[in-house]
Order: structure tokens, then C-alpha cells, then sequence
């Protein structure tokens, strides 16, 4: 199962516990802007991690006009590009996988007559198309974008470092990724295990006073100079 699979049912049995928390940091293999709307509206939680960015040439040349720079009226489903032109074609319609899109085109004439097309459209003779999530999941998707680059919000995710430090501990001393055992609940048995060994261990060292692991310097690191 993909991550993003996963999570209503880790929101539900927090729920079933009342146990829900107000933020849930996570990876960006569970951040879904379909996600982060219900788990807003079922649950009450603010999903934390980083969304994917627009990944059009436009964006990514940071010169063209991306997605951020078109205005959409929701109501009369027309979208408005940077030179003041309005869509031709709006269509409403599924992804592979069944979500919703939203697929906009632009008139080819309307795009070969204007003068900065080669900031919009690659291919000479095309109408801009876009495509894009429902409102709701457009809006959310991006104010995270937005959010995401505040330094606020980078402290405020900086938190999972640590759970990514457990998760690799566990690896490495308990072997976390291989199951020990045949069906799901010796395999849940192993994983109460695998925490309790990392509870002793972290009491141990701290009441020993071990001083924290530092990370050790890949071998290309090491073969510059020393303190460089």
C-alpha cells in the first residue's frame, strides 16, 4: 500500500483512542492535498510536511508564467492567464486513479496572437492547457506551497528529523524492516518489541551520560583536507 493509503486509518484508531493530535508531521510520501483537506474536515488535523512543488518548465525556469500566475473564477469555471485572456474549454474529468481534475484550454488563436507566447507555450501553433485539483484541494495545495518556504514552518517540521533518527536506530540495532514473524499480529508484537528495546537503550545512555553518536563523514568527505 502507498503511505498516503494509510492515514485515515492512523487518524481513525487515534480517534477510536482519543488520541487525535492538533499536527501530524509527516513524509512527503503521505502529504496528499486530498488528504490534507479530510484530515482537516474528518479529524480535526493538520497534516505537517512538505507538498510537492509545480513541476512545469514554466516553474522550474522561474521566467515563464506557471500555474500561480493565472486567476481562476471558480463560479463561471474560467480561467484568466497574465495577459488578461480568458479559457476557451473548461472540463471537469478523473485522473487514472479516479480523483478529480480539472483540465483547462486556452484558443490556439487566442495564444498565437500573443506577444509573449514563448513564455506560456513551447509548441508554436498550441493553446495553453492546464490542469488542476478542485477548488477546495487547489486552494489548500497552494497555501502549503506557500507555507512551506515561511522559516516558521521550517521549525516547526524540523521536529521529524527525530522521528527519522528512531526510525533509522531501529534499523540498524533491531533489524525494524524484516519481519520476524508470519501474520500481522506477531508482526505488530515485533514492532511493541523493537520500541520498548529503543526505550532502553535511549534510558541507558542517558543515565550513563553516553554522549550522542555523531554522524560519520562519507569517504569522500574524508579525503579533503582536515577542518575543511
Amino acid at each position: 500500500m502507498h503511505d498516503s493509503q494509510v492515514v485515515a486509518s492512523i487518524h481513525t484508531t487515534l480517534q477510536a483512542h482519543e488520541l487525535v493530535p492538533a499536527e501530524h508531521l509527516l513524509d512527503a510520501g503521505y502529504v496528499d492535498t486530498e488528504l490534507m483537506v479530510h484530515s482537516e474536515q474528518d479529524f480535526g488535523v493538520e497534516l505537517v510536511g512538505p507538498v510537492a512543488p509545480d513541476r512545469s518548465w514554466q516553474a522550474k525556469a522561474g521566467q515563464g508564467f506557471a500555474m500561480a500566475c493565472f486567476t481562476i473564477d471558480w463560479e463561471a469555471q474560467i480561467v484568466t492567464c497574465p495577459q488578461g485572456q480568458s479559457s476557451a474549454r473548461w472540463q471537469e474529468t478523473c485522473t487514472p486513479d479516479g480523483k478529480p481534475i480539472i483540465h483547462v484550454r486556452f484558443a490556439k488563436q487566442t495564444c498565437n496572437d500573443c506577444p509573449v507566447q514563448e513564455q506560456c507555450v513551447k509548441a508554436a501553433g498550441k493553446g495553453r492547457e492546464l490542469g488542476f485539483r478542485p477548488q477546495i484541494e487547489f486552494k489548500a495545495l497552494q497555501q502549503a506551497r506557500q507555507r512551506q518556504e515561511t522559516v516558521e514552518w521550517k521549525q516547526q517540521y524540523a521536529a521529524r528529523a527525530g522521528i527519522e533518527g528512531t526510525i533509522s536506530q531501529a534499523v540498524r540495532r533491531c533489524d525494524l524492516r524484516h519481519a520476524r514473524y508470519i501474520g500481522l499480529a506477531r508482526t505488530h508484537l515485533q514492532h511493541i518489541l523493537v520500541a520498548v528495546a529503543l526505550l532502553l537503550v535511549r534510558l541507558y545512555a542517558f543515565f550513563t551520560e553516553r554522549p550522542r553518536m555523531h554522524l560519520k563523514p562519507s569517504k569522500f568527505a574524508a579525503l579533503g583536507p582536515v577542518g575543511s
